[in-house]
């Protein structure tokens, strides 16, 4: 999703399932925080982190309600969460994500793309929907297409990779 060198800091895994990204960045040694709204997949992260010896933070949490955490991040992983989102939804999380990324805090992104042909899985988005939703208070590094491996098709989705910087 990122280079391992452009996530730095205090890390929030949003949407994070059993936690590897978070937990990817506390074997870097980076302060990080996993949130999902599935307790069983909190539990399964936080065991893990156990079994690696790893200081990470999991939360069961509302990804809509990022502010209420009372944290700051620098970086933001976000890895097939926001595509799960509807519009209101999308400018909710949005409006969240600019309340707990620092200014110069990155969020790093991937979701289904609106080239991905069929009618299963998650809603599609498209890369005017990207730039739409991040035009206020973000400057936009890198939107590319990029495939999601996913279970159902050895072929893998169309997505999209991208990058935000909040200024």
């Amino acid at each position: 999703m990122a280079d391992a060198d452009q996530v730095l800091g205090r890390v929030l895994d949003v949407g994070c399932g059993t936690g590897e990204h978070a937990l990817m960045a506390a074997a870097r040694g980076l302060e990080a925080t996993g949130v999902d709204t599935a307790p069983a997949a909190v539990r399964r992260a936080r065991a893990k982190a156990v079994q690696r010896s790893l200081a990470a933070r999991f939360e069961v949490w509302d990804a809509l309600d990022l502010p209420a955490l009372g944290l700051q991040f620098d970086s933001v992983l976000d890895c097939g969460l926001f595509h799960t989102f509807g519009d209101d939804q999308r400018a909710q999380f949005v409006a969240g994500l600019r309340a707990v990324v620092v200014p110069g805090g990155r969020y790093f992104m991937l979701c289904f793309s609106d080239k991905q042909p069929g009618d299963w899985g998650p809603r599609r988005v498209s890369q005017d929907e990207l730039r739409h939703c991040f035009s206020d208070g973000w400057r936009i590094d890198v939107i590319e297409e990029t495939v999601l491996e996913i279970t159902l098709s050895p072929e893998g989705a169309h997505a999209w990779m991208a990058a935000f910087t909040r200024e």
